[in-house]
C-alpha cells in the first residue's frame, strides 16, 4: 500500500506507524459515567467495512502526523491531511 503524504509525495507504507482510528475521541474523566466511558474507549471499537479515518504517523520521512481516509475493503486511499497539530 501506498500514502500519498501531503509533503513527500506517495511512499511506501513501511516508512509510516499506525496509531489507529481518527474518529474515537477520548472522554472526560470527569463527566458523569466515565469508567464506563473509559471502557469503551479502550476495549470497544468499530471494525468498519468502508471508507474510515485512520491516523498515520509519517515515521520514516517528514514526522508529521495524518489522517487517512481509506476503503477497509479495497485499501483504496481516498485522502490524506495532517492531523491538527501536525504540519511541520
Amino acid at each position: 500500500m501506498r500514502i500519498p503524504c501531503p509533503y513527500c509525495g506517495p511512499r511506501g507504507n513501511d516508512e509510516f506507524i499506525y496509531l489507529g482510528d481518527a474518529t474515537v475521541r477520548r472522554p472526560d474523566p470527569q463527566a458523569l459515567g466515565a469508567s464506563d466511558a473509559f471502557y469503551e474507549y479502550v476495549y470497544l471499537r468499530d471494525n468498519p467495512s468502508g471508507l474510515h479515518q485512520e491516523l498515520w504517523y509519517h515515521g520514516g520521512g517528514c514526522r508529521s502526523w495524518l489522517v487517512v481516509t481509506r476503503n477497509t475493503r479495497t485499501h483504496e486511499i481516498s485522502d490524506v491531511t495532517f492531523a491538527a497539530g501536525g504540519k511541520l
